[in-house]
């Protein structure tokens, strides 16, 4: 529950349009809702300013759905992360508004409102082709907050001319989230071409000595471009979240 619909429910209240039993029967949920499996947190919202996340990797369907159902229960949009196309079917069936994002492994029912006035937009970028599921995934994730997002694929720096290609648009971004696997090189060479904060994602693509994307998560650590932070491997939910609070707190000072 938003703090507006908060506000809302008070007004109801107070002009005799809910009875105090009906707004406290709505309140009686707010921090979380306790299920079989999952305390809902229907507070995150009003705490953070967006809503709870299910990760759906490791959950059954029976146990996504209860979670949906709490969620929409209270109106929130839902994101389901790392959702398998087994679970996902399943999932479209019961849920005629949902949508299943195949390249990002993600499911969404409806979305983060989006205030079209404000300024802000978020670029993501990968180096390769095989690192675009986690590209996607902060590109499904950063629209879902109701962010206006551009995606940039494949132009690593085996082509680093690919890149220059695309400079204006590099340049025109409020936030960057570069995702690289191998030796992860593709941050830092951004980094140093634009002016805005860079969060970097490893990923777990490259051959044996990338050790499933360590090497790339200390290449990014190690970067000699100023301005680029790193988040975990594959972690491209977590980059999207990191650059929705950029947008939300510095550009528009929510």
């Amino acid at each position: 529950m938003s703090e507006e619909k908060i506000k809302i429910l008070l007004e109801q209240v107070k002009n005799g349009q809910l009875t105090i039993t009906e707004g406290l029967e709505k309140l009686r949920y707010l921090p979380f809702e306790e299920l079989d499996m999952a305390k809902v947190d229907h507070h995150r919202t009003l705490r953070q300013g967006r809503p709870e996340v299910i990760f759906g990797q490791g959950k059954t369907v029976e146990q996504i759905s209860g979670i949906i159902d709490a969620m929409r229960k209270n109106q929130s949009p839902v994101l389901i992360t790392r959702l398998a196309a087994p679970q996902a079917e399943a999932l479209l069936a019961a849920y005629s508004d949902a949508s299943y994002h195949k390249n990002a492994s993600c499911l969404t029912i409806g979305s983060c409102p989006q205030d079209k006035s404000a300024a802000g937009k978020i670029v993501v970028v990968s180096a390769g082709t095989s690192d675009m599921q986690v590209a996607t995934e902060a590109a499904v994730t950063a629209r879902f907050f109701g962010n206006q997002t551009e995606e940039l694929f494949d132009v690593g720096v085996a082509g680093i001319h690919r890149l220059f290609a695309s400079l204006q648009l590099l340049r025109s971004a409020t936030v960057l989230i570069v995702v690289a696997g191998m030796e992860g090189a593709l941050p830092s060479v951004i980094g140093g071409l634009v002016d805005c904060p860079v969060i970097a994602v490893p990923t777990s693509v490259g051959y044996g000595a990338s050790f499933g994307g360590i090497a790339a998560l200390l290449g990014m650590l190690n970067s000699c471009a100023s301005g680029v932070s790193v988040v975990n491997i594959d972690n491209g939910f977590g980059a999207a979240c990191a650059a929705d609070r950029i947008i939300r707190k510095v550009v528009q000072g929510d």
